[in-house]
């Protein structure tokens, strides 16, 4: 394995671990050499990724619920006790609300904002000592934000907080990318087009639908696991060391397709 790519040594979190997209991403870091640290609400969802990733390398579980700035803090103060630095913090836990507008709540928007946007900042901001501890001059430590091509697009869904705090996040990441770059921590920020995974389990369950979607790519397919696999590992690995504030689109050239002519 080439050094640039490799992770062996570093230690990772992957917050929403457990599933999904985040289950891809830690499973790279780990196949990759990482030591990586999964967490998410549920403790049988942690012990069980926890279990099937241990068969490539070292993953361990912490639960925690990262809606409250409590359950943030609960889980830094876990890892703290554990270990005395982290190479690379993995903002990906998330969830979606979809309504139809007129019945859209407003308690919607105060979960998803809390989960997919407050608690990316609440977890960076606490994890900086442990950042700070592992950045080197040549391999800065890194944060890796899970936003959405839909912070980019306009369709909603019925999904109507989703975007907008997806939208947030990858603004965010460039601000943290600027304020951190002198303290040696790289922020850069993925954002997935449709991949398998329980938030899109709506679309994956019905054949037809699914072909659908996958027309409507450009590239005329899905996301798959190695793909999220290999850009986690690139932005992760001293490959990426020179990159820092980019929202990085894994979506087959959704975002970039042109709007029908009018």
């Amino acid at each position: 394995m080439s050094q640039i790519f490799s992770l062996k040594g570093k230690v990772a979190l992957v917050t929403g671990g457990t599933s999904g997209i985040g289950y891809m991403i830690a499973e790279g870091l780990v196949k990759h050499g990482a030591k990586v640290y999964v967490a998410s609400r549920k403790q049988q969802a942690c012990d069980e990724t926890a279990a099937a990733l241990s068969a490539h390398g070292e993953c361990l579980a912490i639960p925690a619920d990262l809606s409250t700035e409590a359950g943030c803090a609960q889980l830094v103060e876990e890892l703290q006790q554990r270990e005395q630095s982290l190479h690379i913090l993995v903002n990906n836990a998330g969830v979606t609300w979809g309504a139809p507008l007129d019945e859209y709540p407003d308690e919607a928007w105060d979960k998803i904002f809390n989960l997919n946007l407050k608690s990316a900042f609440t977890m960076t901001k606490k994890l900086l000592p442990l950042l700070e501890n592992a950045r080197t001059d040549a391999d800065p430590a890194r944060v890796i934000n899970t936003t959405s091509v839909a912070g980019q697009l306009t369709a909603s869904m019925q999904a109507y907080a989703y975007g907008p705090t997806k939208a947030a996040l990858n603004h965010l990441t460039k601000i943290l990318a600027f304020e951190l770059a002198e303290r040696k921590i790289n922020v850069n920020a993925i954002a997935p087009g449709v991949f398998p995974s329980r938030m899109t389990n709506f679309i994956m369950k019905h054949d037809e639908l699914a072909q659908q979607q996958a027309k409507n790519v450009p590239q005329g397919r899905l996301g798959k696991p190695e793909d999220m696999e290999g850009l986690a590992v690139f932005l992760s690995a001293p490959a990426s060391a020179y990159i820092t504030g980019n929202v990085i689109c894994l979506d087959g050239g959704s975002s970039v397709k042109p709007a029908p002519f009018i």
